[in-house]
């Protein structure tokens, strides 16, 4: 079990390494044409990857067992509301580095998560992951071109999106009985990607 923990630990620590690495990259533009479109777009944006596996992670660490799978839901539906918005002619501005700060403060949610001091009631952070998922769909929403179908291009990226959180649960369950230290890098990798994200969009 402790080797099979010790793996997990060095699986998350690569994965949000090789993340970091890239992180300072611009978010490319996507094809929005259709349902495989959809599903692409989460694995092909940075910002996007992360926030997904990082709702994962939280909610592996700051939710009941029973209640896990309650920010994965709160964020999908947000997702879908604010790809909705810019359907309906509603766009805010600064949306793209709104995105790359909800990263930034996903990975200050996992780390309070490990720490009884830090640890935000689970409403407050439910808001700010449901939040987040509001700023990742308006921008989801924003490069959908005219004449295409939303209905497929919005069931491509929840359903890439759903199967990201899984990872993150997945992966933060390991890291729950890993060493404290795996916790605590990943999340730090986590934040500091994001504020690279953040640097290159402002």
């Amino acid at each position: 079990m402790q080797r099979m923990n010790k793996k997990a630990c060095r699986c998350g620590l690569a994965l949000l390494a090789l993340a970091a690495a890239g992180a300072a990259q611009a978010h490319p533009g996507h094809g929005t044409e259709s349902f495989v479109d959809g599903l692409a777009h989460p694995f092909s944006g940075l910002d996007h990857l992360l926030a997904m596996l990082a709702v994962g992670l939280w909610s592996a660490a700051a939710l009941p067992a029973g209640r896990r799978l309650a920010g994965p839901a709160v964020f999908l539906a947000m997702l879908l509301v604010g790809a909705a918005l810019p359907q309906s002619g509603v766009q805010l501005p600064g949306v793209e580095a709104g995105v790359a700060l909800s990263v930034v403060a996903l990975g200050v949610l996992m780390i309070a998560a490990r720490s009884a001091a830090l640890r935000l009631p689970v409403p407050a952070g439910l808001s700010l992951v449901g939040m987040a998922g509001l700023l990742h769909g308006m921008a989801h929403g924003a490069e959908l071109q005219a004449g295409h179908s939303f209905a497929g291009y919005a069931l491509g990226f929840m359903t890439a999106s759903a199967l990201l959180h899984g990872v993150g649960l997945g992966l933060g369950n390991r890291l729950q009985s890993g060493r404290g230290w795996a916790w605590r890098a990943t999340a730090g990798l986590m934040g500091l990607s994001g504020m690279a994200l953040l640097v290159g969009r402002l």
